[in-house]
């Protein structure tokens, strides 16, 4: 979707621009094309292998700052603070991690189980696998995946571990597949359950969260932000993160009347996905959706978070402060969707 994200980024030659999936460079090199010598590129990607990439491809160039790590920690990094004129999240998994069976993200190819984004921090799937209860493996697919199976997958998993562990993506997939009825759904009956464990290992709903607040705060007015995602979950959080900075929240008469509502965001256009020619050469854009938003001049700080500065976001989400950190909205799901609730197979 490049056009069309290029369309949204509204790319000046002297502005600042924050790309935070570098991935392997794709849109950062339609702005690079767009900025003049005074313009800006900030990088930033978790995986060490698309900051190499970025290192060889754009590390002479003066315009370009690179950083690796998660875009939920852009407020921390000094090169961002003087302000962006727009920010880029191209949401998921690249095509070079899904491609390269060693990463671990691909059901159709067999490797190690690993998927993480980066495979230098935190645990790989098959260490949670191995050592998560039932109920929470359970809770995890239903949650993050939408997996309607999810009980009984997580039942086989923790039956199956007990007798070998489970470390190769080829024996999850043989053991969701065997787990679940056979049924008229056209995707492998995996899908659903590598999309949870992935989401739940990198915490990438609770970074995207994180990313859009730090995002917003990082803006100048009349920046845009620009947000593809891929499946509903995060097209979902970044739909109504747009909503509640752009609309006035329901009034109720028999509350005491809020502070007047200032919006900081207006939406531009409606949800955009990809052109046909563009999912016939690229099947994996079918389910991508772009949104995108310009930031207004003033507005209230929500919760008074919209009032702080950047670097102080980033440090109290690490702290485990923030509203956005992985402990407020996107904690293990036990209360919201517990394995024994009905309506789950």
């Amino acid at each position: 979707m490049v056009a069309q994200v290029m369309e949204g980024l509204r790319v000046v030659e002297d502005g600042t621009y924050l790309d935070g999936t570098f991935g392997r460079g794709g849109h950062a090199r339609c702005v690079l094309e767009r900025l003049g010598e005074r313009g800006r590129l900030l990088l930033m990607d978790k995986d060490p292998e698309a900051i190499a990439a970025a290192e060889r491809e754009f590390g002479a160039d003066p315009r370009v700052g690179i950083r690796r790590g998660s875009f939920a920690e852009l407020g921390g990094w000094p090169d961002a603070a003087g302000g962006l004129d727009g920010v880029l999240f191209d949401l998921g998994v690249s095509s070079p991690q899904l491609d390269v069976a060693g990463r671990g993200f691909s059901f159709g190819k067999d490797g190690p189980l690993d998927m993480r984004m980066d495979p230098e921090s935190g645990r790989s799937a098959a260490d949670w696998l191995a050592t998560a209860e039932e109920r929470e493996i359970a809770d995890v697919l239903w949650t993050y995946g939408e997996e309607r199976h999810s009980r009984r997958i997580a039942r086989a998993i923790v039956a199956q571990r007990a007798a070998a562990p489970i470390a190769r993506t080829a024996q999850l997939a043989e053991l969701v597949a065997s787990a679940t009825p056979r049924g008229a759904d056209r995707i492998h009956p995996a899908t659903r359950t590598f999309q949870a464990i992935r989401i739940h290992v990198n915490r990438e709903l609770a970074d995207l969260e994180a990313g859009l607040d730090a995002a917003l705060e990082a803006l100048r007015p009349g920046g845009r932000l620009a947000v593809i995602s891929f499946h509903s979950l995060e097209d979902r959080i970044v739909k109504r993160f747009v909503a509640r900075h752009a609309k006035a929240p329901p009034t109720n008469r028999r509350l005491p009347e809020a502070a007047p509502f200032v919006p900081r965001l207006r939406a531009i256009g409606d949800a955009r996905k990809a052109e046909s020619g563009e999912v016939a050469a690229n099947p994996r854009a079918r389910s991508a959706v772009l949104r995108v938003a310009e930031k207004l001049g003033i507005g209230n700080g929500e919760s008074g978070i919209g009032k702080a500065d950047p670097a102080q976001l980033t440090a109290r989400m690490r702290r485990g402060e923030s509203r956005t950190a992985a402990s407020s909205r996107f904690p293990i799901p036990h209360s919201r969707f517990p394995a024994s609730a009905g309506g789950r197979p």
